[in-house]
């Protein structure tokens, strides 16, 4: 029971911390953070019991889910490059790295071992770094690389941790077959994710009703994760496949409903789960000071070097990664978006927090090896993954909207004005030739035939007003007063109407299904 108040008490704020978060300009995600460090504190408060062979299955795939909701895959084949640099090279560096300093600074630490803890804290989290960046307002090229390298660097990390766990629980390694571990991983996983997203594509289309059709996406992520898995597989990788699947091949232009629908209810998922892990990353950290009883004062300055390597070669490798990037941009004119100053550069690098995939692999280390010892370091390399946990994701994410200010860097308006304006012009002309390949067929009387021509042409001037010249814009101007005073007035009259129907609830021979039918009935066309 206890443990169930303390997940509700965590739900709770999950809720609570996103208009905090936005009044506080600070990431809700760090506030959850904080809020699960203070619970811990709290000697009432119950130890967490969440088996750690489950926290990758239950959090990754909605999360990831929904993250690839908000981009697309031209954006992923138009930012390979320095995805690929972010996602796949600066993993195996920082991973190295880590590795190299942790082997020489903690007493005992195998390199194995160490490669296990430079593994799990090489991935800057990909829930952090989007739900961070999309709230400060950033340019939509740094958003994009971000979130490109959320996504993707757990895929690397994932696969090199199980590579180094299994060299140190068996104590050999061969780096053939963890080559071929890696490349069979991705074929799986991407094998997996095509095959289910095109079956979950076309049973879309069967089921057809909108709640139906929400329920299967939620089902979606969890089984695409663990069939890869049970396949040997990348289970992220295989989420991320099928959702970027059914994005570009199930999208339906007149599905209004399934669409709105879709959208509200993974928006609720992604901030419910994203506060639920990262509160959790709090509550673990009693846990993980409990690991360092008796030396702890030696463990934290083991902490503070690892941490400084971390942040320290994601400078280092940014630095010269982007300006290679941009010689190759310039020298080939690839359609591609990448930081165009340094003060993007020093944002970018500021934004590697780790988070719950670093957490949960931490918490999978397995506690013996094959011949019955017990794994090598475990409890220094947990208490060091915090140590980076905790100080790249609520010290860089209290200071990152800092920073940004500092910096100078947002959202190009100008550019975002004009790719709306562009598409007020196309959406209108569009419903335009329509309308004439409609009178092409059909005989419409002039007046409705008129009529039809206006709200064409409302349609981009409602997107975008910029769409119409100075005169045309103030005669549009008081027609959309107009308009506004008569949807108000309409709304009001559909609230009456609304409320007369919810009151028949409370009639004694009412039937609730046919109340909730006509209700559905005013509330879709109040919505249109």
């Amino acid at each position: 029971m206890a443990q169930l108040a303390l997940l509700l008490v965590l739900l709770l704020g999950a809720v609570v911390t996103v208009p905090l978060g936005e009044r506080l300009n600070l990431p809700s995600p760090v506030l959850m953070t904080l809020l699960g460090i203070v619970l811990a504190l709290l000697p009432f408060v119950p130890n967490v019991e969440v088996p750690p062979d489950l926290i990758l299955p239950l959090v990754l795939p909605p999360l990831l889910y929904a993250a690839v909701q908000r981009t697309s895959w031209r954006q992923f084949t138009a930012n390979l490059r320095p995805i690929f640099l972010l996602a796949v090279a600066l993993v195996f560096v920082t991973m190295a790295a880590v590795a190299t300093v942790a082997n020489s600074v903690v007493p005992g630490l195998p390199l194995a071992a160490a490669f296990v803890l430079g593994a799990l804290v090489a991935p800057p989290d990909p829930v952090a770094a989007t739900a961070v960046a999309g709230s400060l307002g950033l340019p939509r090229r740094l958003v994009s690389i971000l979130e490109g390298e959320g996504l993707f660097n757990d895929v690397t990390a994932i696969v090199l941790y199980h590579v180094a766990i299994a060299a140190v629980v068996s104590g050999t390694f061969s780096w053939p077959r963890a080559a071929g571990t890696l490349v069979l991983s991705a074929v799986v996983a991407v094998v997996v994710g095509v095959v289910l997203g095109w079956l979950s594509n076309k049973l879309m289309a069967l089921l057809g009703d909108a709640p139906l059709q929400v329920g299967l996406t939620l089902l979606v992520p969890f089984v695409s994760y663990v069939l890869a898995e049970e396949m040997h597989g990348s289970g992220v990788l295989a989420v991320l496949t099928t959702a970027l699947f059914l994005a570009e091949h199930s999208a339906d232009a007149d599905d209004v409903m399934g669409r709105l629908a879709g959208n509200t209810f993974w928006e609720v998922v992604d901030f419910l789960v994203t506060g639920i892990a990262f509160g959790l990353i709090g509550l673990e950290l009693h846990n993980a000071f409990g690991t360092a009883d008796g030396h702890l004062g030696e463990t934290l300055g083991w902490s503070a070097v690892v941490v400084g390597v971390v942040v320290g070669v994601r400078l280092l490798w940014l630095l010269p990664a982007v300006w290679v990037t941009k010689r190759l941009h310039k020298l080939r004119d690839y359609d591609e978006e990448i930081p165009v100053s340094w003060r993007e550069t020093v944002i970018m690098w500021w934004a590697g927090m780790r988070g719950v995939a670093s957490v949960a692999l931490a918490l999978a280390i397995p506690l013996k090896t094959d011949d019955g010892t017990p794994f090598p370091g475990r409890e220094e390399i947990i208490f060091i993954a915090f140590a980076v946990i905790m100080t790249t994701l609520v010290f860089q994410g209290l200071t990152l909207p800092w920073l940004v200010k500092r910096l100078g860097v947002s959202a190009d308006i100008d550019a975002e004005r004009g790719f709306e304006h562009e598409l007020a012009v196309r959406a209108a002309r569009a419903a335009k030739r329509r309308l004439k390949e409609i009178e092409e067929v059909e005989e419409l009387p002039e007046e409705l035939s008129e009529r039809l021509a206006r709200g064409a042409f409302d349609i981009g001037a409602r997107i975008s007003p910029d769409v119409v010249d100075d005169e045309r814009r103030d005669w549009f101007a008081k027609r959309s007063q107009r308009v506004k005073t008569l949807q108000r007035i309409q709304r009001e009259m559909m609230s009456a109407a609304r409320h007369e129907v919810l009151s028949a609830r409370r009639e004694p021979n009412a039937n609730p299904e046919v109340v909730d039918r006509v209700l559905r009935y005013l509330d879709v066309h109040s919505m249109r």
